[in-house]
């Protein structure tokens, strides 16, 4: 419920519980309130009432523990892809899976204790499992309104502290950016209703970001401008209002001036401990429940090398030590994180800040890395289109690494950045999307076994923050899903069936992660096992018979989507894809903008190769014949154009012919030639 900043108390994770068909939210909820005013918390009872082949009934009961509500929403997501058709006694708004009902005009208000009821008809296919977790007016309903079985971590506790903030999730390219304001870098300004969504999606922890380079005075004092810390300080009090975790840092001033210690050690850092001071000072007593950060990504130029570099940031980190420390209040006790060098997870780097930990011998530590994924899959580079073995190794290394170093000697770790290179809104395509969900679900299983706490950097790509929406609902419920279970995935999440010949069988194997395989729907149709498709192991088979159904008049692309389900986690989803051989044109045009016109014909393009005629690799990073998604090469699918970039050209030898292989997701490979003579650029086929 929305309550005056400074009235608004803590809230807790919350799970479900299913009772004779009607589902109470039990988790944790809102520590009491102190003094006079009352505790808040609350109750949601949602229960089916009937159900039908690809339709059901829902009632929902929303009961108030705590003060007065004047004006209500409630949010929750549907774990199955249900979708709410109609609606009584409230306004309901959905965007994906994610749901929103708002109060009626004649039901506004919910007194202490009492209740308000409103009822759906919704959609399902394949299944219809029921939401398990509630927020009212931002506040997660727990069925209480206090922790029901366990008190906060307290101070020395940092293993404690560091789990109770899993998951997290990063407010980023906001108070980080670099420009006039928080909004310099495309995301809007930070409210209390996003910070409220954000926790409602189940977070317990909020990254805050912050570069402070452009936002203070000169030398000597580097004084901050006030009304900057003023708003950095307004949004930390909202978060911690909401019950998250918070934490912050220095952030972009890593690679603007902090990098200058090697040459300039005695001006960086005075500047870094005059800024520290001023924070630790103006967040001295703020609630335990907000952390530090040394700062993000520490990095050096001009040095000598590691050995170097390790000594520079144990200073940095051992002077941020002492400067909170210091500040007294709650800072003596406050959790402090410290990264390795660049917050990488290679070995040095995490030996040298072991020994950082040895030196300060201080119980509330922990440590930080960022992992964005193996990089050639990451960026779709070097022919890395897949989540394969090699791919899941480096992650499975890297995390075992971490623990080892930190987690098993009882070092806490805030993963503080995870996430994938190539996903960015505003350059789609680059990851295939059934190979980024198999990445997350095995993300999510990795870092949660090995007991590393997980903070998903989003500055935009995740959660579309002007509306407040996933901007993939299936990719957030894969990601919260595997916060506490495992999914079954599959090898694809496309089939591929030619136009230009008869419908066959097709096969895919199943990861199935533990899980087992429990059916296959196709909207609000159960596809009948043995006719429309068997299974033997791992191994689903898709008939001639069932496939001909769902391809429907073959038309290119897209002509249905199948839903496999597994005992636990989240469906997997599977395109059934017309397809003809894609067929390219020649063209001529500049190093500027060299477009190949396409006909792609129901295919996608996976990835391109380049090599002269003497089998040489052509272009930039000539270690690899496969060059870099989106910025040497990008599909247009609309224009029906393949663009070979500027970039590429740049690299590529005047005068000789290059062999372009694309790669298409159908398996199809078709070759392409390209001469390079000056700024002009010549295409042919074959």
């Amino acid at each position: 419920m929305r309550l005056p900043h400074n009235t608004r108390r803590s809230r807790w994770r919350a799970v479900a519980a299913v009772v004779t068909g009607v589902v109470t939210l039990l988790a944790a909820g809102m520590t009491a309130a102190v003094g006079a005013q009352a505790a808040v918390g609350c109750r949601v009872d949602y229960s089916v009432a009937a159900q039908w082949r690809g339709g059901f009934t829902a009632d929902v009961k929303v009961t108030n523990l705590g003060d007065r509500v004047d004006g209500w929403r409630l949010e929750w997501a549907f774990p199955s892809g249900q979708r709410v058709t109609q609606a009584w006694n409230a306004a309901v708004e959905s965007s994906g899976g994610q749901v929103t009902a708002r109060n009626a005009s004649y039901n506004t208000i919910i007194a202490a204790n009492a209740a308000v009821s409103f009822g759906f008809n919704g959609s399902w296919s394949g299944s219809n499992a029921v939401p398990v977790s509630f927020a009212l007016n931002g506040i997660t309903c727990t069925g209480s309104t206090v922790q029901p079985t366990t008190t906060p971590p307290q101070p020395g506790d940092a293993m404690a502290r560091v789990a109770a903030m899993q998951p997290g999730w990063n407010l980023g390219n906001s108070f980080d950016a670099v420009g006039d304001d928080e909004t310099a870098w495309g995301n809007p300004r930070v409210t209390p209703d996003l910070l409220d969504h954000v926790r409602a999606q189940g977070f317990n922890s909020i990254r805050i970001p912050v570069t402070w380079s452009n936002r203070h005075g000169p030398a000597p004092d580097y004084a901050i401008d006030p009304a900057w810390l003023s708003r950095v300080r307004e949004v930390v009090d909202w978060a911690l209002a909401d019950g998250f975790h918070v934490m912050i840092n220095l952030h972009h001033d890593s690679w603007q001036w902090i990098n200058t210690m090697p040459t300039d050690r005695a001006n960086a850092l005075a500047r870094y401990t005059a800024l520290w001071t001023q924070i630790t000072t103006a967040f001295r007593d703020h609630s335990p429940r907000l952390v530090f950060e040394s700062v993000n990504e520490p990095q050096f130029t001009g040095s000598s090398g590691d050995a170097q570099d390790y000594e520079l940031l144990h200073e940095l980190n051992a002077e941020f030590h002492r400067i909170v420390r210091a500040s007294g209040g709650n800072n003596a006790t406050r959790l402090l994180v410290l990264p390795t060098l660049l917050t990488n997870a290679d070995q040095g780097r995490l030996d040298a800040l072991t020994a950082t930990f040895d030196r300060l011998d201080d119980p509330d530590l922990a440590a930080t890395v960022h992992f964005y994924g193996f990089w050639p899959f990451s960026v779709n580079v070097a022919g890395h289109t897949r989540y394969n073995a090699e791919v899941e190794e480096d992650l499975t290394d890297t995390f075992d690494r971490v623990h080892a170093a930190f987690v098993a000697r009882g070092i806490p770790v805030v993963l503080g950045e995870y996430g994938l290179l190539g996903i960015d809104y505003t350059r789609p395509g680059i990851l295939q999307r059934g190979e980024v969900l198999k990445f997350f679900e095995a993300f999510g299983h990795h870092a949660r076994t090995r007991n590393i706490t997980t903070m998903l950097w989003d500055a935009g790509s995740f959660l579309h923050r002007p509306e407040l929406r996933w901007r993939d609902p299936d990719l957030a419920a894969q990601i919260t899903s595997s916060w506490t279970t495992r999914s079954g995935t599959a090898a694809a999440d496309q089939l591929y069936v030619p136009r230009s010949s008869a419908v066959t069988d097709k096969t895919l194997a199943l990861n199935l992660n533990g899980t087992t395989f429990q059916g296959l729907g196709h909207g609000n149709t159960d596809l009948t096992a043995g006719r429309d498709y068997t299974v033997s192991g791992s191994t689903l088979t898709l008939t001639a018979s069932a496939l001909t159904r769902l391809v429907g008049d073959r038309t290119p692309g897209v002509n249905s989507t199948v839903e496999a389900r597994f005992s636990r986690g989240v469906p997997w989803r599977i395109s059934i894809i017309t397809h003809d051989a894609p067929v390219l044109s020649g063209a001529t045009g500049s190093t500027n903008a060299f477009a190949i016109p396409t006909r792609f014909l129901g295919d996608q393009l996976a990835t391109m190769e380049a090599r002269y005629a003497d089998g040489s690799n052509a272009g930039p990073h000539n270690w690899t014949s496969f060059k870099e998604f989106y910025v040497n090469f990008q599909p247009d699918y609309g224009a029906n154009t393949i663009l070979v970039k500027p970039e590429f050209f740049n690299e590529v030898d005047d005068g000789a012919p290059v062999t372009l292989t694309f790669h298409f997701w159908s398996g199809t490979r078709i070759t392409y030639h390209v001469t390079k003579t000056g700024s002009t650029v010549t295409g042919t086929t074959g």
